[in-house]
């Protein structure tokens, strides 16, 4: 059955609070904008949050601390050394678990009254209606274009307010989507970046103190909307520039003409996101696909032995580089690439690597443009080559 906000002060009503809960959230009680009832409020309240990583591990924590009675939380995929740098719902002994379950002994740990609800899943177009409609709003805490157009047509849908973060570096965003009170994600980039122009936090790297403010921001959005108090970001996007400890905001409109939101909507369904944030403004197939030169570690490693006559071509960034290396490499960026291409040798076979096949693959489709031939692209990169050929080798 869906909910909404409008059904919460109802829900609220039928609501009580314990006396262990009354001393839990005794520094609530005694503001008068949260107040008995603006805790019943969150007792009786529902929200789903997409992702259980850096965004995904403060919301998940101040919401459940907070007293918000149910969570549901949308994750498929396991605790990775490289996630403990900022993904503090977890710690060095969850390396291997399910983030989920791993999530679900911290929150619990935190406030055994909120009830959790695990979903063991990838959001995709066949479930997201059907996981967004039992949950008052929506949170979204995920990494990628794809997802987030997904969510923002979902709640729009099913006019459930979507709590908007995202990070990169030193840059956090943060907003909310209203449905029918303000604009939504599309209104304010109606169309996704080209494959590759935006790198992902793994590739880029993200400052691990990050997720933690832009999650806490979603996190009193969220919070604010289940009160009915304040001024919400509907209409505003934030930004936080954590290099120059900056805010800035802007205003961002409805779109009239926005095929979601818009006055005359042309999405009235879920589409294929994968297909509209990957091929969009691309004549030819994704250089993100399969260049159909694919050489596996395990080859490379035999044509060194053998001494032939080839050129390893790594196209990650400098900071990659000083972590780890294959020592008989020519090491030049992605992004110089376009200024540096003519130092190849057309005629020598070139395998080009980064950290696992993706920009490599990205630097193949812009050779191939510029007439080279001799081209391979080595599957899974430098991480393939530390987990199956020199074990020894730092991994990130």
């Amino acid at each position: 059955m869906s909910v909404s906000l409008d059904s919460l002060p109802a829900r609220a009503a039928r609501v009580q609070l314990s006396p262990q809960e009354a001393a839990r959230y005794s520094r609530h009680l005694i503001m008068p904008e949260v107040g008995m009832e603006g805790q019943k409020r969150l007792k009786a309240a529902s929200v789903l949050l997409i992702g259980a990583g850096g965004l995904g591990s403060p919301l998940g924590l101040y919401l459940a601390a907070a007293g918000v009675g149910r969570i549901g939380l949308v994750d498929f995929d396991v605790v990775d050394f490289s996630n403990l740098q900022r993904q503090i719902l977890h710690g060095t002994s969850d390396v291997g678990r399910s983030k989920l379950q791993s999530a679900k002994d911290r929150l619990q740990a935190i406030n055994p009254e909120v009830r959790l609800d695990l979903h063991d899943t990838r959001l995709t177009s066949a479930n997201a209606l059907s996981l967004f409609e039992p949950y008052d709003l929506i949170v979204d805490g995920t990494d990628n274009f794809p997802t987030r157009y997904l969510v923002n047509d979902a709640c729009v849908l099913l006019q459930k307010p979507n709590v908007y973060g995202s990070i990169f570096r030193f840059d956090g965003q943060a907003s909310v989507f209203y449905p029918g009170r303000g604009p939504c994600y599309r209104c304010l980039y109606p169309e996704p970046p080209p494959p590759g122009e935006v790198p992902s936090c793994a590739e880029g790297g993200v400052l691990g103190i990050l997720p933690g403010l832009i999650g806490c921001i979603q996190a009193t959005e969220a919070v604010k909307l289940l009160l009915g108090q304040g001024s919400p970001l509907i209409g505003r996007l934030l930004l936080y520039d954590a290099l120059q400890m900056s805010f800035r905001e802007f205003k961002v409109r409805r779109n009239p003409r926005c095929p979601v939101c818009g006055d005359h909507p042309t999405v009235t369904k879920l589409i294929d996101y994968e297909q509209f944030c990957g091929m969009r403004g691309q004549e030819s197939p994704s250089p993100t696909v399969s260049t159909g030169g694919d050489i596996s570690v395990e080859e490379l490693k035999l044509l060194l032995e053998r001494g032939e006559d080839i050129l390893i071509l790594d196209v990650r960034n400098p900071e990659e580089i000083q972590i780890c290396r294959l020592s008989e490499s020519l090491v030049i960026p992605l992004p110089q690439l376009p200024q540096r291409f003519d130092e190849l040798d057309r005629e020598r076979e070139i395998i080009v690597h980064c950290k696992s096949g993706m920009r490599s693959q990205r630097a193949i489709h812009f050779l191939r443009q510029q007439g080279f031939s001799r081209l391979r692209n080595l599957t899974g990169g430098i991480l393939a080559w530390a987990d199956r050929i020199d074990r020894t080798m730092l991994k990130y």
